[in-house]
């Protein structure tokens, strides 16, 4: 039989714990700094890094590129103005004293355009893992190995198509080891495929020195409209002429001193 229950132990309330109450209630900030409500931009708990752009942080959670996670971009075709888009981060990373990786772009970086923008060309570490020395492993190693180091400022790649998602996970594991922002970039199609990146933007040309982004994916509600960004011009007056002219925007390129690459297997041991 259970034991019998007194009238005045019916009339006792419950007191609650003091503050659990107003822990319960209040923000879900106040709980933990990995919490948001659905109307809320997400706070990250490390540091951020400005992109440069006040419009684009204002809509980033943390108000600028987020450090220890991917930030995946999509393009319609390499050349949309994503070096200018992140050049800014990537000079103040320099300027901090860090390295800056950068794996497998898609055409000869120019060195001129490059220190153009800010950046410390002789401090810039090009790996590419796409040659014959290579041919038949895993392209994907370095790049992981680079997140996992802990010596890189900050890492910018090429991802190859068609990528599947477990490679992405991977990647992604391996980012929260790193201490400063890791950039990959993906054909306009993987729009279709889920990702493991916490933050996703999708990049489209809006025109000469202009560029259309998409944030498709973010810790907070999404954004319905695209945000036109002003990029740092890097073309000639009648380079930029021909552009608004609707001229391809590789034609009015002059050809330009292109950065060394360096074979993967320069790339052994960071640690």
């Amino acid at each position: 039989m259970p034991p019998a229950v007194s009238h005045a132990d019916r009339a006792s309330p419950v007191r609650p714990v003091p503050g659990a109450v107003a822990a319960c209630t209040g923000a879900p900030e106040t709980l933990h700094p990995a919490l948001w409500l659905g109307h809320q931009l997400g706070r990250h708990t490390e540091h951020t890094v400005p992109s440069g752009f006040a419009t684009l942080d204002a809509h980033l959670p943390g108000g600028g590129w987020p450090r220890r996670v991917l930030t995946e971009l999509l393009l319609p075709h390499p050349g949309v103005g994503e070096i200018r888009l992140l050049s800014a981060c990537l000079a103040a990373t320099q300027q901090a004293g860090r390295l800056v990786m950068v794996f497998d772009p898609p055409e000869n970086l120019s060195a001129t355009a490059l220190a153009q923008l800010g950046l410390d060309v002789a401090q810039l570490l090009v790996i590419n893992t796409r040659t014959r020395l290579i041919a038949g492993a895993d392209s994907l190693w370095a790049l992981e190995q680079a997140l996992k180091s802990g010596h890189v400022g900050a890492v910018l790649a090429w991802l190859p198509p068609r990528l599947r998602a477990e490679r992405l996970r991977r990647l992604q594991l391996a980012a929260h080891t790193h201490d400063g922002p890791a950039f990959v970039l993906r054909e306009m199609a993987a729009q279709q495929r889920p990702s493991a990146a916490p933050l996703r933007l999708a990049l489209r040309p809006g025109g000469a020195d202009v560029l259309s982004v998409s944030l498709l994916k973010r810790r907070g509600p999404p954004l319905e409209a695209p945000l036109r960004l002003d990029l740092p011009p890097v073309l000639s007056a009648s380079a930029r002429g021909r552009a608004q002219a609707g001229a391809s925007p590789r034609a009015s390129v002059p050809a330009l001193p292109p950065l060394q690459f360096l074979p993967a297997a320069t790339f052994i041991n960071l640690g």
